[in-house]
């Protein structure tokens, strides 16, 4: 008799729009079980028709502590486990690093940095107890390359970088995978109702970020990623053994990644007397 394999039961946050909620679509039409979780539950309506019995649709701030415990005991409470977790939710801040108030930058990390541990906290004793679990979190090529404009947004993806890294030291022995997806442009609201502006904007610094705002305003509905494509990308990482800690999503992304490592290397060559230079001469 062959093995049925046994269905998943995935927790995916920012599922009303874009990436979110693609990957919720392709979670439930590969047959899985979802907890799919956003701000507003406005967009799910379709998706709560359509598969009914496999969907779970919770409202979810995930900067609210209270609101986190909660939704990670319904989910358990409903499904008896969380095999997945995909931190999707987050959003974008541009302008210069100087431009950026105390407020703005405190909001930016608070969705997208401890917003995204908290939730990964709170699944973590859940996971451990089972033995087994993957956490997905979705970082973006700026997590890897900075651009003028999106110092506090890259501030927060360099910062799940390092620490899901970290994590994934920690986490392996448990039988917890994890992996960062940096996806590059893709076909979804992040460069438009999903990207805020700071308030304070300095005519200094037109040359630099405000080509970065000209860039992003005729961004919309021309980015070559499809986002489709890649929520299956994503979703397909659940069935490997040993998937990757980091997957570029994109050819724009693998490029800006590749063309960093060779400024890197370039760097590294040149100043390498330098940072050899420092150390202890060896004791015969």
């Amino acid at each position: 008799m062959e093995n049925t394999p046994q269905k998943k039961v995935w927790l995916v946050t920012g599922c009303s729009t874009g990436f979110g909620q693609e990957i919720a679509r392709a979670v439930l039409e590969r047959g899985d079980f979802l907890v799919a979780t956003a701000r507003r539950l406005d967009h799910l309506t379709d998706l709560t028709t359509q598969f009914e019995g496999q969907l779970l649709s919770l409202q979810l701030d995930i900067t609210d502590t209270e609101n986190v415990s909660r939704v990670v005991a319904a989910a358990v409470r409903q499904f008896g486990r969380i095999d997945v977790l995909v931190n999707n939710a987050g959003y974008g801040l541009t302008g210069a690093v100087e431009e950026a108030t105390d407020d703005e930058t405190r909001d930016q990390f608070d969705t997208n940095v401890f917003g995204t541990l908290r939730l990964t906290r709170e699944v973590l004793p859940q996971m451990r107890q089972q033995g087994k679990g993957f956490i997905i979190v979705l970082s973006s090529i700026a997590g890897l390359v900075s651009a003028p404009g999106m110092g506090l947004y890259n501030g927060t993806k360099f910062a799940l970088e390092g620490i899901f890294e970290a994590l994934s030291h920690e986490v392996g022995p448990l039988g917890i995978r994890v992996t960062i997806v940096e996806p590059g442009a893709f076909r979804t609201k992040f460069a438009g109702s999903s990207m805020k502006l700071t308030k304070s904007s300095l005519p200094d610094y037109e040359g630099t970020v405000g080509k970065t705002k000209r860039f992003f305003e005729g961004l919309t509905g021309t980015q070559p990623g499809d986002p489709a494509k890649g929520a299956q990308a994503i979703v397909a990482l659940a069935d490997h053994d040993e998937p990757p800690l980091r997957l570029m999503l994109g050819k724009a992304a693998l490029k800006r990644v590749r063309d960093k490592l060779d400024v890197w290397q370039k760097m590294l060559d040149r100043w390498e007397p330098v940072s050899n230079s420092v150390d202890y001469e060896s004791e015969a």
